[in-house]
């Protein structure tokens, strides 16, 4: 129950690459909420990230700098922890397709025991529905054109990032 306070919600991700699916999610949930956390989190099931936590996080913060309740932060560990120390009320996901639904479903339902806070769920928008960070890098770095599917300063730290490797 809402007792007067702005509601706070956090996003997770690890958002390597942030895309614009994910800056979609994030300026529709601000929209809804009185401030909203995007939560850059390291994934162990994810293999070696292309940026750095801080390269996230300031890549982000550049993208939603005009949003003045988004709070761009990073967390190690259970996100109930994080969320239930950041007393937020919802964790939001964005889903793309029903796949992603099904594997967000049990992760949502054991937060919620964890942490007693509900995730809500956010359509991606139908333009970015077959845009994930993992195909933005693999086409990147086949040397396609992924400008369309990650805001500017994504795309030229990705571009710097691609410069640095090709003379190491």
């Amino acid at each position: 129950m809402n007792d007067g306070r702005a509601v706070r919600a956090v996003y997770p991700g690890s958002f390597d690459p942030p895309t614009n699916g994910h800056l979609d999610v994030i300026e529709r949930a601000a929209g809804c909420f009185g401030e909203l956390i995007v939560a850059v989190v390291v994934n162990p099931q994810k293999r070696e990230p292309m940026f750095t936590l801080e390269e996230r996080e300031e890549m982000i913060r550049d993208c939603v700098k005009n949003l003045p309740n988004v709070r761009v932060e990073h967390f190690r560990g259970l996100l109930a922890d994080y969320v239930r120390e950041q007393h937020a009320a919802v964790i939001i996901k964005g889903l793309r397709v029903v796949s992603d639904f099904e594997s967000e479903m049990s992760t949502a339902l054991m937060n919620r025991a964890l942490s007693d806070v509900d995730t809500m769920f956010l359509m991606s928008d139908q333009r970015y529905s077959f845009v994930s960070s993992s195909i933005v890098k693999e086409v990147f770095f086949l040397g396609g054109d992924v400008a369309a599917l990650v805001p500017d300063p994504v795309m030229r730290l990705m571009a710097a990032k691609r410069a640095t490797l090709r003379t190491t």
